[in-house]
């Protein structure tokens, strides 16, 4: 088993990455934002036998001053033949050859869930941190199966915001309408004192991709010369990221979102995208976002957590 580090081939990691739908945290074009952000990443891929068997991405910083603490979200990506005693094998290979100053903290978050992970794959290695939960909506179905598929509530609001024929909703990769969004965003952070990753970052990660247009789309509602609500998706491989949502008052009680979300997914499945990631799901600091997100009928899932 070999591991290469850094100096890595960016196509052959994407497709490898589009191939098994890695999350975007593990996207190439996500490190390259961040690494244009000051943000140290490292990259890895892991090959046996002469074929690619997984890739993993490393966001790194220095904590009191001289642990080199990296962390390893929602990856590594793996071929799907790999066997959970061979997982375990690459899980320490990573963390003996990580090119990082010593002491080194060394943290791995798999995208997979406690059932689907084996006991094996992470035998010698401690859970430290709960497991992220979000949604994920399957772009394969039919727009008529996902209809089904919707909450009741959610689905009568659905209707009532497409009959609404005084609101206009647009879809596309328009980096102005994407521009204007994060100002938004910039805006309710400071009203609700809440982060997330630098607005930059979107900007960033448009710019390292092979293709910008295909890298981001946003969604937004117009009523009259007033736009009343926004959502913004990153799309990595045959998959895509819900990024950021913003609505004002009107937006809100003509349920604007609901219209922005379908519209969206029948955007994104012209696209090619097969699975849409709703992101987090908090019912107990976000309850309103969180049913709004569990009302699409996706599938929740919780993942494993974060292992050292």
């Amino acid at each position: 088993m070999k591991v290469q580090w850094d100096q890595l081939p960016s196509a052959e990691w994407s497709e490898f990455h589009a191939a098994h739908q890695g999350a975007l945290q593990q996207a190439w074009a996500y490190g390259d934002a961040l690494t244009s952000l000051d943000v140290v990443m490292r990259r890895a891929m892991v090959w046996e036998d002469g074929s690619l068997v997984a890739v993993a991405q490393f966001m790194c910083r220095r904590v009191a001053g001289y642990i080199s603490l990296a962390s390893c979200t929602r990856g590594p990506v793996w071929h799907p033949d790999v066997r959970p005693e061979q997982r375990a094998a690459i899980y320490k290979l990573l963390r003996q050859s990580i090119p990082l100053p010593r002491v080194r903290v060394v943290l791995f978050s798999p995208d997979q869930t406690s059932e689907q992970l084996d006991r094996a794959e992470t035998q010698g290695m401690s859970r430290v941190m709960t497991g992220y939960s979000t949604v994920l909506l399957d772009l394969k179905t039919s727009l008529a199966t996902l209809k089904t598929q919707l909450d009741g509530k959610w689905r009568n609001r659905l209707v009532k915001a497409l009959a609404n024929d005084k609101i206009r909703v647009h879809v596309q990769p328009s980096v102005k309408r994407c521009e204007w969004l994060l100002g938004r965003e910039l805006d309710q952070r400071e009203t609700k004192k809440f982060h997330g990753l630098p607005t930059d970052f979107v900007q960033a990660y448009i710019a390292a991709a092979t293709d910008p247009r295909q890298a981001f789309v946003v969604a937004y509602a117009e009523l009259g010369k007033n736009t009343i609500a926004g959502m913004l998706f990153l799309i990595h491989g045959r998959v895509a990221s819900y990024h950021m949502g913003w609505a004002d008052d009107q937006g809100r009680q003509l349920n604007a979102h609901n219209a922005l979300l379908w519209q969206s997914m029948a955007y994104l499945q012209d696209l090619g995208c097969e699975v849409l990631d709703l992101g987090g799901v908090n019912t107990h600091d976000l309850p309103g976002i969180s049913r709004f997100k569990l009302g699409t009928g996706g599938r929740a899932v919780t993942l494993a957590g974060t292992y050292f």
